[in-house]
């Protein structure tokens, strides 16, 4: 079992740095070439992975062009173009309404508010997040995916259970200048050791100080469950 350090705030500079280091090139997998692409491939990327996202958004940004063009698309075609993601059906019908607010509501280009970027069909904060940060140059918080999620509970981050409030929580102990990497270096150490079900501890360049580090802990602070 690792030793975490005495506070949070130092525990989460440690993780930041650490990270850093084992990724220098750390950035978002999600390839788009403007804010409605890039709001449209996040969309999508909800339970889905980024390759399989940026297989089928290669072919679907070059059938489509502008918010009008998905707006107007029959609900069935767009699906189809959607049909190896995760609930293609529900986001195609994201895609579609949003597009139609866009046009409507912001003379057909993306938002720059969270109020107004969480108004749009499919989009919750931890969209309008990465869309603010990557498309807006704003950043007013901090994106908490699934691996955000996991590592910040084993590493005695946060005790909450859920984005929301675990991103307040972080938002507290990350130096706010690092609040957009912070996401970045997690997702690649979640990819490449802190993963969900067999993490390499062994490996892991935060195993000394990871309270759930499985050489000697008997549990899996993510998910509260024994090892």
């Amino acid at each position: 079992m690792g030793t975490p350090r005495e506070s949070r705030t130092d525990q989460a500079a440690e993780v930041v740095d650490r990270l850093e280091e084992a990724y220098p090139d750390s950035t978002i997998s999600l390839r788009y070439s403007n804010r409605l692409e890039l709001l449209i491939a996040v969309i999508l990327s909800a339970q889905c992975t980024d390759e399989r996202v940026n297989t089928e958004t290669e072919h679907l940004f070059e059938t489509y062009d502008g918010p009008e063009d998905y707006a107007n698309a029959p609900q069935d075609e767009l699906a189809e173009e959607l049909n190896s993601i995760t609930y293609y059906n529900n986001k195609a019908k994201y895609i579609r309404s949003a597009c139609q607010t866009i046009v409507e509501e912001h003379d057909g280009e993306v938002p720059d508010t969270m109020d107004e970027l969480t108004d749009l069909s499919g989009v919750g904060r931890k969209t309008a997040n990465v869309v603010l940060q990557h498309g807006h140059d704003v950043v007013e918080g901090i994106v908490v995916d699934t691996h955000v999620q996991r590592l910040s509970r084993r590493l005695g981050l946060t005790e909450e259970e859920y984005p929301e409030p675990i991103e307040q929580e972080l938002m507290e102990l990350v130096p706010e200048g690092y609040w957009q990497q912070f996401t970045h270096l997690c997702i690649d150490h979640g990819r490449a050791t802190c993963t969900a079900r067999n993490p390499d501890c062994d490996d892991c360049v935060l195993a000394d100080i990871c309270p759930s580090e499985r050489g000697d802990s008997e549990i899996d602070l993510a998910s509260g469950e024994p090892w």
